[in-house]
């Protein structure tokens, strides 16, 4: 009982958590939002390149995205966002200031890619070849293929993957901290942990343990109702045109047999 009451009081202050409220609400949560959302952008838009760079080939592509991927996913985040922050600050500083923000959200997206790389790179690796022989037999460019039929397709097909891979960021995002945050610039985490040191109380860190869980929840069940929702069209047979290399490139599918069933 005394280690129930300890665990309670320690974390589940709620009168910590009150006091701690209003400036994760306006502080904290708009920056974390800001934070996650223009690095999980930048790290789709560079993603898709890499994965792109991957499957080309020249291998004057293929082993700079490939080296690239290595490092970032063998890197541990925090050493990326320090290396980045700390190692292009001088470069900040005379761009834009004293402004943390901007290098973090380089750092976090460069982190990101490399992972989101890899899993756009085998969303398209699972479409079949004969998707692609098929657009090809109608005329389409290699590059026309894979722009309209294939890689719509692999992202699909890796949606949930994708958004698991932007929940981590969301959560990476804490780690933005290490670069040195004004009290304007904190994000959900560093305010709760700064409200945990003035008050010796933990309770403000799970307060902003329960705003992640309020971000990434409702998230991760939205993609998963896509995703069902994608599924069930694709199996309602004729009316679902999605996995159709025919239909995707604008053609008009031809008969069954190659000729049309007469009806006596």
């Amino acid at each position: 009982m005394e280690t129930l009451a300890t665990l309670w009081e320690t974390f589940f202050d709620l009168e910590s958590m009150r006091e701690a409220l209003p400036e994760m609400l306006t502080v904290g949560l708009p920056n974390t939002l800001l934070l996650a959302l223009l690095s999980a952008i930048l790290g789709t838009l560079l993603g898709m390149l890499l994965a792109m760079a991957g499957l080309a080939r020249t291998r004057w592509l293929r082993w700079p995205a490939r080296i690239y991927t290595d490092v970032f996913r063998g890197l541990p985040a925090a050493v990326t966002i320090l290396l980045i922050g700390v190692g292009l600050a001088p470069l900040g500083l005379a761009w834009w200031g004293p402004n943390p923000y901007p290098l973090g959200i380089l750092a976090l997206s460069l982190i990101a890619a490399a992972y989101i790389g890899e899993i756009f790179r085998s969303g398209i690796q699972s479409v079949e070849a004969s998707q692609l022989e098929a657009t090809r037999a109608l005329g389409l460019s290699h590059g026309a293929a894979m722009r309209l039929v294939i890689i719509p397709q692999g992202v699909r097909r890796v949606l949930p993957a994708w958004v698991n891979q932007l929940i981590a960021l969301i959560k990476d995002s804490s780690l933005v901290y290490f670069l040195g945050l004004v009290a304007s610039q904190r994000e959900l985490f560093r305010i709760g942990q700064d409200y945990a040191a003035n008050t010796g109380n933990e309770s403000a860190l799970l307060l902003a343990g329960l705003f992640y869980l309020v971000i990434t929840v409702p998230l991760t069940h939205l993609v998963n109702w896509v995703d069902r929702r994608l599924r069930e069209g694709r199996a309602g047979g004729p009316e679902s045109d999605f996995d159709d290399p025919v239909a995707l490139a604008g053609e008009t599918a031809l008969p069954t047999g190659g000729r049309e069933t007469r009806h006596a």
